[in-house]
């Protein structure tokens, strides 16, 4: 992790967060956020894992194609409903997604930053010039499950 957590994610200094597991660099943001911390999520390169059917490509469309293939659907609201699990997907000013972080059920978020640390945050506290800004709520039914 940079030698300060708060540097890179500056919103965190007025924020709650806590970390929440090692530094691991087997999954990234986007595995975390489908639950899943055994193999790095991604469509550009050939060794990682990407689901079948969905434009090997990093744009938005794509990743919510990949997040849709497990279930998830948009929605409007980033807060609790019950029987339902959430995501967050952010978005750089470039456009391009930088970033998936998973509600948990006590309404706050997880991420995988990279290959370092998880941890557990608001939305607004990775907001910035790193990650962007969250651009997508997604939901799927925690029955189908």
């Amino acid at each position: 992790m940079p030698s300060d957590l708060k540097d890179e994610f500056p919103n965190l200094n007025s924020t709650e967060y806590r970390l929440t597991s090692p530094r691991d660099d087997d999954y990234n943001c986007i595995a975390w956020a489908a639950e899943e911390n055994d193999r790095w999520w991604s469509p550009t390169q050939d060794d990682y894992y990407w689901p079948e059917n969905v434009p090997a490509e990093w744009t938005l469309k794509a990743v919510v194609l990949a997040f849709e293939s497990l279930g998830f659907q948009p929605c409007e609201s980033d807060g609790i409903e019950t029987g339902w699990q959430k995501i967050a997907i952010y978005q750089g000013v470039d456009g391009d997604p930088t970033h998936a972080a998973r509600q948990l059920p006590n309404g706050k978020w997880t991420s995988k930053l990279g290959d370092w640390e998880d941890i557990e945050h608001t939305l607004v506290g990775i907001e910035g010039e790193k990650y962007g800004n969250v651009c997508q709520i997604m939901k799927r039914s925690l029955v189908n499950n």
